[in-house]
Parts: structure tokens; C-alpha cells; sequence
């Protein structure tokens, strides 16, 4: 059987002048073999690495994204959302999920938003840490999820919950040290088909990747930046760059201006700034307008950054 994978390992690996990238059709067809199990394990680490050392391109990552969603069945069954918040950050040492706070207030101004994930390789407070203290149960499954959707229009939805496939392969992290391209395919699984996503990484050159992917898979819109932690949260304390694709308009960039610059050190209370026993942190109000901006429901990031502190204000 495994000799019907090897010819992709081979296609990636060959000599200088001889390997090659794989199309998006080859790499759908290649990763469909590992998700069907008709791979073994080191085939499947020689392919998630050599494809990590060729660099990712939208291609191959819009053919690891279609294999993933056949195999699972997206989207998900009942799972109404309008916009997609991918939550996988495994970066630099963080606090709070302030972003999570951003989502909550967004969801009760109305949005129904549908959060999944995995912070398994994060620092700091996870989301389900911090769904815990807020005491909202992440869903235990697709059906909670719509559950939760319908009853409160915000879910947390466990990448393990929908795709445990997919969450083995995000941890042979441990077993090479190095993170894969199905950290990247993840972010772009949109198990709601919601009408807009915001995403957020944690180095630079996988914005294009996003973009270029989100592209070829026909996703309506998608707001990506380099966001604190790998995660889509603006800190609010500098002017932050956001790269959008949208179906008919193509590619746009625009700047979120300075909301606050940085000041003391802010508390780390998730639930007393839910409450509104402490201040929201510069990043809670940013976030909102990010997200609102990513939906299309302001003109510009300024407009954005005056709604928010309304949906903030008003999220009881």
C-alpha cells in the first residue's frame, strides 16, 4: 500500500534540479493517502518536512486544505457562522486570550462566530483555560458547536472534537521539534463555510501563503496579520498592517492605526475585564475592530476602531 504514496515523497525530494513542488491536485491526492491511512509514519514525516523545507506556497496548501476538508466532511453539518476565527498560536510566551474576550463581545452585539483550535504548543493561557474561568464549555462536538451557535452565536470547537487526524499530525510537532504545513492547513479549514475569516500568524511570509490559498480555494474573505502569538489579536499599541482577500475585489492592504500606546503593565484577569471590574486592555478593543473590519461592516480600520468601543460598552 505504501508504495502509492511514494511517489509524492520522491516528486519533493529528488536532487538539486530534479525535485519539485507539488500541484495543488498532487498534493490533495497525496495528503487524502495519509488521512485514508495508506501511509506510514515515516513516509508521512519525510513529507510534512520536505514540504516544509521547500518553503509553503498557496498551491500546495490549497490541495492539503481540500484533502482535509473531503476527509472530515466540510463543512461541518448544521454549523451556521459569519465569520471563521481559527485559533492555533503556539508563539512567543503570552498572557491573556484577550482575543477570545474580543469574539464574546462580537457575538453579543450578533455575530455568530464559530472559534476552533488547538494551543496544545502555546504559552500562557489557552482558550479552553480561559473558557474555564469564563465558564462557557468549549463543544465536545460538531452538534454541541450548532447548539452553542444557535443559543449564543459563539462556539469554541476543539480541533480534536472534529478532526483528530489532523490534531495526531499537528503533534508530531514534539517528535521534530519543527512545526509543519498542517499548522498552516488547519488555520484555513473553515469548518462553517462562514462568509468571512480572520487569521492571524506569527511570521510574515506565511501572509502571502494565506492569501495565495484562500484564493484558490474561493473563500469570499479573509483578513490576515501578524498577530501577537501566531493568533488574529492587534495589541492596539502600534500600527498594524492587515492584508485582506475578497472574491471580486481581489487582494487589499490597509493600516490599523495606534489605539494606545504602551503603558503599565495590564492585568491578566480575564474575568474581571469580562465583568467590567477592570479596564478592557488596549488589545480587547483592537481585536473587536479587527474582526468587525474582517466581516466588512466598516468602510475603514478608523470606522472600525469607533465601533468597537461600542460593541464593547454595549456586550451585556
Amino acid at each position: 500500500m505504501e508504495d502509492k504514496f511514494a511517489p509524492y515523497v520522491a516528486a519533493l525530494g529528488r536532487g538539486p534540479g530534479r525535485s519539485r513542488d507539488l500541484t495543488q491536485e498532487e498534493a490533495r491526492t497525496a495528503f487524502g493517502l495519509i488521512l485514508e491511512g495508506a501511509a506510514d509514519r515515516a513516509q508521512i514525516g519525510a513529507f510534512l518536512m520536505l514540504l516544509r523545507y521547500r518553503g509553503e506556497n498557496p498551491a500546495t496548501i490549497a490541495g492539503l486544505v481540500q484533502a482535509a476538508r473531503d476527509h472530515i466532511g466540510l463543512p461541518l453539518p448544521g454549523l451556521a457562522a459569519d465569520l471563521d476565527w481559527p485559533s492555533y498560536g503556539a508563539g512567543r510566551t503570552r498572557e491573556a486570550p484577550w482575543f477570545l474576550l474580543a469574539a464574546l463581545a462580537l457575538a453579543a452585539s450578533g455575530v455568530a462566530i464559530c472559534m476552533h483550535g488547538s494551543n496544545e504548543f502555546g504559552a500562557g493561557q489557552s482558550v479552553p483555560e480561559a473558557l474555564q474561568v469564563l465558564e462557557i464549555a468549549p463543544a465536545r462536538n460538531a452538534v454541541e458547536a450548532a447548539e452553542q451557535l444557535r443559543a449564543r452565536r459563539f462556539a469554541y470547537l476543539p480541533l480534536a472534537a472534529f478532526a483528530p487526524k489532523l490534531d495526531e499530525l499537528l503533534g508530531l510537532r514534539r517528535l521534530f521539534g519543527l512545526r509543519s504545513p498542517v499548522n498552516t492547513l488547519v488555520r484555513l479549514l473553515d469548518p462553517a463555510d462562514a462568509g468571512a475569516s480572520v487569521d492571524g500568524v506569527f511570521h510574515p511570509p506565511y501572509i502571502e501563503t494565506h492569501l495565495g490559498a484562500a484564493a484558490l480555494l474561493g473563500r469570499p474573505r479573509l483578513l490576515v496579520i501578524k498577530g501577537g502569538g501566531g493568533e488574529a489579536e492587534r495589541s492596539g499599541e502600534k500600527p498594524t498592517i492587515a492584508y485582506r482577500w475578497q472574491q471580486d475585489h481581489g487582494r487589499a492592504e490597509f493600516t490599523f492605526p495606534i489605539l494606545s500606546p504602551r503603558a503599565e503593565a495590564e492585568t491578566t484577569d480575564i474575568r474581571a475585564v469580562w465583568h467590567g471590574e477592570t479596564p478592557a486592555p488596549t488589545a480587547v478593543l483592537a481585536t473587536i475592530a479587527l474582526a468587525w473590519f474582517a466581516l466588512g461592516r466598516a468602510e475603514t480600520p478608523e470606522e472600525a476602531d469607533q465601533r468597537a468601543i461600542k460593541i464593547w460598552e454595549e456586550r451585556k
